[in-house]
């Protein structure tokens, strides 16, 4: 006796199921949540280390003010005009903000005990309590 046995055609799926679309879309999710954390506090560190470098720039130029003047400004505006002597400003309008576009804080009278400069400082973020100041 002859026995046949019959082979089941075997079938491939051309896709994918859902659960298996689920969890890659799960997978996506966590890797742009982990990314973007990493990506916001690389933002805030990077501001202020641009409010550091613009407290400085603020300080120096408050100096050379002081140098031609015998006097330190009055304002920080005073740095971005015209010179009496006829010098060219020290510094753009542009440098007086600070990357949280919020203006620089300028104390002329308020001098370091030890350097004898100016108090120039920025508030930093909104709300997180933390200034930038050239004293630090």
């Amino acid at each position: 006796m002859i026995v046949t046995t019959r082979i089941r055609p075997t079938y491939r799926r051309p896709g994918l199921t859902l659960m298996e679309v689920m969890v890659v879309a799960a997978i996506l999710v966590i890797l742009a949540g982990v990314g973007a954390i990493s990506v916001l506090g690389y933002l805030s560190s990077a501001k202020e280390q641009a409010a550091k470098v613009g407290v400085k720039n603020l300080e120096q130029a408050v100096g050379a003010y002081y140098l031609d003047n015998n006097q330190y400004p009055n304002e920080l505006a005073d740095l971005t005009v015209t010179l009496p002597n006829g010098k060219a400003a020290l510094l753009p309008k542009e440098a007086l903000i600070d990357p949280w576009q919020q203006p620089y804080q300028y104390e002329p009278t308020n001098l370091n005990p030890n350097t004898h400069v100016p108090h120039i400082y920025s508030q930093g973020e909104p709300g997180s309590g933390r200034h930038i100041s050239n004293w630090d």
